[in-house]
């Protein structure tokens, strides 16, 4: 059983209508924050605390060996004024999976789930009301041991931040395939939302930035060939009217929203394959007028239409924005069930 969450408020309040409406994705945070410790193999000492500093040792395992992990998803405000979360109980199963390749202990579905409730209780007045808002939730796991020891910790801690925001891409984007650098290779951690592959992916991003893209086309590590990613999303493309998406192998993290979006285009009945697609076989496709639209999928962006893919010092440009188009389609069916706004035939919401 769950021990009783104690909770100590800010003294203080910082929420203003600008902060919670006007925030840009991922800047500002709400009153408190859910945090547990795993200590002698076992959890304890659940807690809501407000937002802030929290004093680590220098010697803390996950700054020195990378056992540290994320998720992330959202609360919306529902067409009938309660506030519903996305799936989070899948967010839940994929960070324990994460935990197992990092060698850190599961966290139980009691303590994800009533942490996360509790939390959105408490700071229910942070969730934006206007239309592409939400607040966004991002629980974060790591070891805390105080040891330079090559091992995995014995003590870790879980802690759930909230923050208010809108879209995270407020534009198509431009992408540019990776040649260079690899996000992930068979038997690595590609499959894993551990924070170690973000920070393996910033100098691609940040090099493909500087040439005027948005991010990189992340491309297989073995023949620099087959598309796995778009940046920090899953990507789909619509060819001839059939929906393409790269099959999980491994090095593709198995995102929620992708998920979401295979199960919408089952339901819409609308052609779908997940295999191996190649930079070939897409620019052949953009050549022969039958690449209709590509797009990536997340949580942060929902679906994010792109504009132009760069490859061998030519942009490729692709339309967006059509409002018969796939993508306009799937954001907006995904985004009416997100709010209430269309049936939830699967039982993908957990109201607060």
């Amino acid at each position: 059983m769950l021990a009783t969450i104690s909770l100590t408020r800010t003294p203080e309040s910082r929420l203003t209508e600008d902060l919670r409406e006007n925030s840009p994705f991922g800047t500002n945070y709400s009153d408190h924050m859910f945090v547990a410790d795993y200590a002698d193999g076992k959890w304890q000492d659940p807690r809501i605390v407000p937002f802030g500093p929290m004093e680590l040792s220098p010697a803390t395992t996950a700054l020195h060996y990378g056992q540290s992990l994320f998720e992330g998803f959202k609360a919306h405000r529902t067409a009938d004024g309660r506030v519903a979360l996305f799936r989070p109980m899948a967010n839940h199963a994929r960070l324990n999976r994460t935990a197992a390749r990092l060698a850190m202990p599961e966290i139980p579905e009691e303590i994800f789930r009533e942490g996360v409730l509790e939390l959105i209780r408490v700071d229910k007045d942070w969730v934006p009301t206007r239309d592409g808002g939400s607040l966004y939730v991002r629980p974060v796991y790591f070891g805390t041991d105080d040891s330079l020891m090559v091992r995995p910790a014995t003590r870790y801690r879980f802690v759930i931040i909230t923050s208010p925001g809108g879209p995270y891409f407020a534009q198509p984007i431009r992408l540019l395939a990776e040649e260079t650098y690899v996000r992930a290779f068979p038997g690595g951690t590609g499959d894993a939302k551990t924070a170690g592959n973000y920070g393996g992916g910033l100098l691609a991003a940040k090099l493909a930035q500087a040439k005027g893209y948005h991010n990189v086309m992340w491309l297989d590590g073995k023949d620099r060939r087959f598309i796995e990613e778009s940046g920090v999303m899953n990507i789909m493309f619509n060819i001839n009217g059939t929906a393409i998406t790269p099959a999980l192998s491994g090095t593709i993290l198995p995102g929620v929203t992708r998920d979401s979006v295979l199960t919408l285009l089952r339901d819409l009945n609308i052609k779908l394959e997940e295999r191996p697609i190649s930079i070939d076989e897409v620019l052949a496709a953009h050549s022969n007028t039958t690449l209709l639209e590509a797009f990536g999928i997340g949580t942060a962006a929902i679906i994010a239409p792109i504009a132009a893919i760069g490859h061998h010092n030519k942009d490729h440009e692709i339309p967006t924005n059509s409002p018969t188009g796939l993508a306009h389609k799937l954001k907006h069916a995904l985004t009416a069930i997100q709010t209430g706004q269309a049936p939830d035939t699967h039982n993908w919401l957990l109201y607060v």
